[in-house]
Parts: structure tokens; C-alpha cells; sequence
């Protein structure tokens, strides 16, 4: 995100949440342009239109730099509850809710961020597990809320399969770089994650 003007006059100076929103901006900008690797504090600072110093106020290390940025783009999906009182509607609605983000990030994963695991020692898992703990928190309490009100069984409900359909759905777009189908989507809930838990 570049900050010149179209007028004469001087410089608007921003501070703040606006400042840092800014070079977060710029930081996933050049990550997806340039790769992890090739990504510099000097870069991000010439695209967010400032200067070097002012990036390494906020940040001491590329690779807190780059997570903060990824966990901003995050937001660009909004994640809300569903609550609409079936377990399988709930389902459907976070995994379409889910669906354009796993997209956008399973490019990053690949090319964009294999020098960020290799830097850090770090797994994508780790990385995922990093950004989506509020997200994880609203999908279990949808699950648990279908126990409550005797939909599902319960006893029949690990960590593991609680986890399926939002693994089936990252899996895919991972492997084809591009959102799933709604149908798909709707196949994974009624064939694969109904059946396991009813």
C-alpha cells in the first residue's frame, strides 16, 4: 500500500493503530509479491510509504512481522457465529465462512512462507494453530451446543473427528490452491461428519 498523494502538499503523518495497520498492510503486500525470503523491513517500509526505522519500532524480528501481517489479512474473513439451530447449518455456514481464507493462505503456505518454516524451525500446523485459536473456540462451542440439545452423540465426539470437516476442507484447497464448491462443502458435512457423530 503505497501513501503518495495525488496533491502538492505535505505528507499526512499517521500514528497509531492506522501507522501499524499501514506496514502490516505493506508487509503481507510485498510477502505475497516477493516470498518470505526476499522480504525486507526496508521494503515494507518504501511500500507503506515511511521509513525503516519506523517498522523496526513496532517489530524486532521479520518472522513476528510476517505472522502479525498474515493474522491481519486473517481479518479480511469475517467469522461469525451461525446459530441456527442445526448442527449441520452451523457446519455448512463455518466452513463457507472458512473456505475463501484457507484459500488465500494455502498460497502463502506454499511458495510465499517455505523460507519463513525453514528460518523459524517452525510447522504450518504451528503456524495455523497460532491464528486461528478464537476461531477454533466458536467452532467447538457450535459442536458442543449440538450435544447439548441432544443432536449428536457425544460420547462419539474426539478432538479428531470435531476437526474433520474443517481438515477435509483445508486439505483440499490446499491441494488445488482455489476455494471448495459449496456442494463440496455440503458433501464433507452430510457424508463424512453427520455420519460420525449421529
Amino acid at each position: 500500500m503505497h501513501l503518495a498523494s495525488s496533491d502538492s502538499g505535505p505528507r499526512r503523518r499517521r500514528h497509531g493503530a492506522e501507522l501499524k495497520a499501514a506496514l502490516l498492510d505493506a508487509a503481507w503486500d510485498e510477502l505475497m509479491e516477493r516470498g518470505y525470503a526476499a522480504l525486507t523491513f526496508a521494503g515494507v517500509a518504501h511500500r507503506a510509504g515511511t521509513s525503516r526505522p519506523v517498522v523496526n519500532r513496532h517489530w524486532a524480528a521479520k518472522d513476528v512481522l510476517v505472522r502479525d501481517a498474515l493474522a491481519r489479512a486473517g481479518d479480511r474473513f469475517p467469522f461469525a457465529d451461525p446459530d441456527t439451530g442445526s448442527l449441520r447449518e452451523d457446519t455448512v455456514a463455518l466452513l463457507e465462512q472458512l473456505n475463501d481464507g484457507f484459500a488465500m493462505f494455502a498460497a502463502a503456505m506454499t511458495a510465499q512462507l517455505a523460507a519463513y518454516f525453514e528460518e523459524t524451525g517452525t510447522t504450518p500446523a504451528e503456524l495455523r494453530a497460532s491464528l486461528i485459536d478464537q476461531r477454533w473456540s466458536l467452532i467447538e462451542s457450535v459442536t458442543h451446543r449440538a450435544v447439548e440439545r441432544g443432536e449428536i452423540d457425544g460420547a462419539k465426539l474426539t478432538p479428531r473427528i470435531m476437526r474433520l470437516p474443517y481438515d477435509l476442507l483445508r486439505h483440499d484447497v490446499l491441494m488445488n490452491l482455489r476455494p471448495m464448491p459449496s456442494s463440496d462443502i455440503e458433501e464433507i458435512v452430510d457424508t463424512v461428519f453427520l455420519p460420525l457423530v449421529t
